[in-house]
């Protein structure tokens, strides 16, 4: 089961209890040296007490925690270390138990025994501490140079220790134990004290651990070295130190360790301990050798000797590692100047003061600048003096913590020109070997330009050079809270000039036609292209001034054009709104809406846009929407509006009148959706829909036995359709119906148009048996030309015409009327809304009626209950 390690605070003993150890063997070494205990025996008690704490605190540290371990159930970084700490301090437990337990039971053996004893005890502890601490985490593997190096550094420090021991016995024949103890302990001592420097940093935990594994065996060593050469009892007392010292380290090391073992602040271990300890050490035991005994002996001598060449290759290696690191840095150095003078940035280093301490090589090359012209000068000087107060601001923001952010500004070169640069700022001032604000300077002017070309480009209509769509848009929102107005300029005729000329004719005229845009605006208007045939103008002028310039456009816009030798004609219809208060797209809008009233009410006009015109457009634009496909919809009707004798007021026939029933406008007129209709080329549809519905109404009447006519309005263009005659004559087939009964009505107002083209389809219809009606024929305005020219069956007179008020105009009724009678001509009064105006045109002359006075509009079921209020006209 994966495990966790515990950090070794909550789990060990408080830490009092080591000042109490202490105390502890410095009283029974108090006792010892007094003379109240044996000294081994204090040497015994002492050593046992400081194992049984470190034991203690090794045991909770060696027994495992239940560990959640990581999500996915696997073993992790976490679990692995905490198996390796719990591994090493159940060794280090064993081996600080053995240094105690030998210890302990020295005072209980014979003399004799009690060098081996030692020497046993010693032998297992030290294997044991060997294999706790390597299996302490955190040992990173050595490569095969440092391994060489950290093996001369032992041999070395081994060599000094064993010669210093070696000089410092006593003389005269050395016991074998002491011998081996001290080969065996001097390199054993150098492997963990080389093995503790280097960790020192790096692990502090594992050094504290290899520290107190040194101590505890140095104290056991120098136990067994004085008990074989039979020392004097109280001498025995200086190990107690080492022994408790060094059970008590190798705890709080492995407490480190299981607590993470962080790093200490600093650099790498210095290496020259490594190189000087070995020869100091030599030199003191050889001094002291000389100041106790005098003479060495031979052997002495020879070790002495052995210490020197450990030391001169361990120099040897020492000056290597120095060139190799010196060639490294100088490669190092060189491919920096490289990297730095070769580069596009120019670099400086800004001191406290925010004066340039160093610039790179590159400063010559890319911006002309020696460093007499840049070194300790502050670095606003070489701003432009408008970009100084931002830079001041954004490098003391960077100095204050703030995250840097990119230093535009515009630099002078060597050559005193400006230009435009762009820094990074890397704050490196906690770092000693720089300690500045490093600025990375590029220049970017080209970019610059290119960018701004660029936004040309995009803001630009590239035939004429004028401002397109999206640059009018943004010039609108800049304007929105000042005064001004937008002018939008529609051409006609221009598509004409590309069918009939080309587009390359066409193109021509574009830019004429933005050439005398420009040269009527003044210099602070924007002239822009929005699509193909379409202009707009914004203008800082106010509403009467701006009139003034559409006027003025349209002059410009509507002389001729001189293009491949002809002479070409455009018109103009203009659209005006206001700028302040809306934003750029409804100014737009707005604009557009008042260019299509001005296009409808006729061309080369302006309108200005107001809420009525929008209304009127929005209604426009939705009965464009709706009316295709209202026939297929079944969305028309018909009402029908009787027609009676003025005399005895009974029925003589019927007008279709046309109705659109639409579920999203509700019903519409025809004045209303006939225009539409004829806009989208759907009036040949509706027409055809309203003569086969009201002769199939017609149809049924007649086979109740309703003798009546029924009147049919027509437009002049479907009138004029090629097919109109034979439709008429397949419709009246198709329901059986005599012609006479069929009346074909055109307004007069629309009929001179086309005369010649209305006066042959009207002469087909008579030639069919169809008669023929001119509707809304007005007294007042009557062409007798007109009359005698047209071949029309009936004619239908205007209400002011005949309601009497003028006597003048009721003159003219009467000529109507006596003409009418000599041609051959029916007259009806339509449109009478009062029974005075009835009786008036009865007086007048005129047969038969029509209007709200007489009878109202409905649908075919009351315009039959209507007529069986008059069984004599019914059959």
């Amino acid at each position: 089961m994966p495990v966790a390690y515990p950090s070794g605070t909550s789990r060990s003993l408080p830490r009092p209890a080591d000042l109490l150890v202490l105390a502890t063997a410095a009283l029974l070494a108090l006792a010892g040296l007094a003379g109240v205990i044996p000294p081994l025996a204090a040497v015994a008690l002492a050593g046992a007490a400081g194992s049984v704490l470190a034991g203690v605190r090794l045991s909770l540290l060696a027994v495992p925690v239940r560990y959640a371990g990581p999500p996915g159930g696997g073993p992790d970084r976490a679990g692995r270390r905490a198996t390796r700490c719990r591994s090493a301090a159940g060794l280090l437990d064993a081996a600080v138990a053995t240094v105690g337990l030998t210890v302990a039971v020295l005072p209980l053996v014979g003399t004799g025994l009690r060098v081996a004893v030692g020497a046993t005890g010693l032998g297992i502890a030290a294997l044991l501490h060997t294999s706790g601490l390597l299996l302490l985490p955190g040992r990173s593997r050595l490569p095969n140079r440092a391994r060489v190096r950290r093996v001369v550094d032992i041999v070395s420090l081994g060599l000094s220790l064993i010669f210093a021991a070696w000089v410092l016995l006593p003389p005269g024949e050395t016991p074998p134990a002491a011998r081996v103890a001290v080969v065996a302990g001097g390199f054993g001592l150098a492997a963990i004290g080389v093995a503790a420097l280097a960790d020192w940093r790096r692990r502090p935990g594992a050094a504290i651990c290899l520290l107190g594994a040194g101590a505890a065996q140095f104290g056991l060593l120098a136990l067994i070295v004085l008990l074989a050469y039979d020392a004097m009892d109280r001498a025995l007392l200086t190990t107690v130190g080492p022994l408790v010292v060094g059970a008590l380290l190798t705890a709080d090391g492995v407490r480190r360790v299981a607590a993470g073992d962080p790093r200490r602040p600093g650099g790498p271990t210095p290496v020259w301990p490594r190189v000087s300890a070995p020869a100091a050490i030599a030199a003191l035991a050889a001094v002291g050798h000389l100041y106790a005994h005098g003479d060495f002996t031979p052997g002495a001598i020879l070790l002495g000797l052995a210490v020197t060449p450990p030391l001169v290759v361990r120099e040897l290696m020492t000056a290597t590692d120095n060139r190799r690191y010196a060639t490294r840095l100088a490669a190092q150095e060189a491919h920096f100047r490289a990297l730095v003078s070769g580069g596009d940035d120019l670099i400086l280093l800004l001191d406290d003061a925010l004066r340039v301490r160093w610039q790179s090589p590159a400063a010559t090359r890319l911006f002309g600048l020696t460093d007499a012209d840049v070194l300790g000068r502050p670095f606003a000087d070489l701003l432009h003096p408008a970009d100084v107060p931002r830079a001041a601001l954004l490098l003391d923001g960077v100095r204050a913590g703030v995250r840097p952010a990119l230093l535009a500004a515009r630099l002078r070169d060597g050559h005193g020109v400006w230009r435009e640069t762009e820094s990074t700022i890397s704050d490196q001032r906690g770092v000693p070997e720089v300690h500045a604000l490093v600025l990375h300077l590029r220049d970017v002017g080209e970019r610059r330009r290119l960018e701004r070309a660029v936004r040309q480009l995009a803001a630009t209509d590239q035939l004429t050079g004028l401002a397109n769509r999206r640059e009018l848009l943004r010039e609108l929102a800049a304007r929105r809270d000042g005064a001004g107005a937008l002018l939008v300029v529609d051409l006609h005729g221009l598509g004409a000039v590309n069918d009939g000329r080309g587009h390359a004719v066409g193109d021509v005229v574009v830019v004429e036609v933005a050439r005398r845009l420009r040269a009527a605006v003044g210099p602070d208007d924007l002239v822009a292209r929005l699509v193909g045939d379409e202009f707009g103008v914004v203008t800082t002028a106010g509403p009467v001034l701006a009139y003034a310039l559409g006027t003025r456009l349209l002059e410009a816009l509507g002389e001729p054009y001189r293009v491949a030798g002809a002479e070409v004609r455009l018109q103009a219809s203009i659209g005006l709104a206001e700028i302040p208060g809306a934003t750029a797209d409804d100014v737009l809008r707005q604009a557009d809406l008042a260019r299509r009233r001005a296009a409808q009410l006729g061309r080369d006009r302006i309108e200005w846009y107001d809420a009525y015109l929008e209304e009127q457009l929005v209604r426009r634009l939705d009965l464009e929407r709706e009316l295709p496909g209202a026939v297929a919809r079944g969305e028309l009707d018909l009402v029908y509006q009787p027609v009676l004798g003025l005399a005895d007021r009974l029925p003589v026939g019927t007008e279709a009148l046309l109705r659109w029933r639409s579920p999203v406008l509700g019903t519409v007129l025809p004045a209303e959706l006939l225009p539409v209709a004829e806009d989208l080329d759907l009036v040949g549809e509706v027409g055809r829909w309203v003569l086969d519905r009201a002769c199939r109404q017609l149809a049924d009447w007649s086979a109740g036995g309703w003798q009546l006519w029924m009147s049919v309005n027509v437009t002049p263009r479907e009138l004029a359709a090629p097919d109109f005659l034979q439709r008429t004559a397949a419709v009246l087939a198709t329901h059986g119906l005599p012609p006479e009964r069929l009346v074909i009505e055109v307004a007069e107002p629309r009929v001179g148009a086309e005369p010649s083209t209305m006066v042959a389809r009207l002469a087909g219809l008579r030639s069919l048996g169809v008669r023929t009606a001119l509707d809304d024929f007005r007294a007042a305005h009557a062409s007798l030309a007109q009359l005698r020219r047209l071949p029309i069956d009936l004619l239908k007179l205007a209400p002011h015409g005949v309601d009497g008020a003028d006597g003048g105009q009721h003159q003219l009724v009467d000529v109507v009327v006596s003409l009418g009678d000599r041609l051959g001509l029916e007259i009806i009064a339509a449109q009478l809304e009062t029974p005075a105006q009835a009786d008036a045109a009865g007086r007048a002359g005129c047969r038969y009626g029509q209007g709200f006075a007489l009878a109202r509009p409905a649908t075919a079921e009351r315009v039959e209950a209507y007529f069986e209020e008059f069984p004599s006209a019914s059959r």
